[in-house]
């Protein structure tokens, strides 16, 4: 073999050890965020065309941050191309609710679906904050890293996205009870 059959052979095992095993969680983020499965396999498949590419560059210890954090940078540049990017309100982020009793929340079983939906309703920022430290469960800090945010702003969309998801629960049980 020559020199660089075995340096592309080599690239392709390497790949094949570090990003396959997370393709389950690139898609799992890329669904979220582009809300569509064929989207999210699109933005996949272009992430691991990037990851690929940019292989003999990665030197870190965490293969699956790296590989989130390109399917991010993806999926955000085709939402931006899209023009569909969703803006960020503070104002509706921060009311309370009187209906919320969270007690009640815990007692009754949640309908998976409603907190699905509840999930896809939220704003992209909060939804992928929610995704990757919910679903993914990732640190503060691998959000932090992979979304391109201080940890303190991770926390603050995670706790505007639980209380929105809170108060839409907690509407929802409150629809049935009536």
């Amino acid at each position: 073999m020559k020199k660089t059959q075995v340096q592309e052979h080599d690239k392709c095992l390497r790949f094949e050890q570090l990003i396959l095993p997370h393709l389950d969680a690139a898609y799992n983020l890329a669904r979220w965020l582009t809300h569509n499965d064929e989207d999210a396999q699109d933005m996949v498949q272009e992430a691991c065309l990037r990851a690929y590419r940019f292989l003999p560059n990665f030197r870190g210890e965490n293969s699956r941050a790296w590989l989130l954090t390109i399917v991010r940078n993806t999926c955000y540049t085709w939402l931006h191309q899209q023009h569909t990017n969703e803006v960020f309100n503070e104002e509706i982020h921060d009311r309370e609710s009187e209906a919320l009793d969270p007690e009640r929340i815990y007692i009754h079983t949640i309908d998976q679906e409603k907190l699905k939906e509840a999930i896809a309703a939220l704003p992209l920022e909060l939804r992928e904050v929610t995704v990757l430290r919910e679903f993914e469960e990732l640190s503060y800090k691998e959000i932090s890293g992979i979304a391109h945010i201080p940890m303190g702003t991770v926390m603050s969309r995670l706790s505007h996205a639980r209380k929105r998801l809170q108060r839409s629960l907690a509407n929802h049980m409150n629809e049935e009870e009536n």
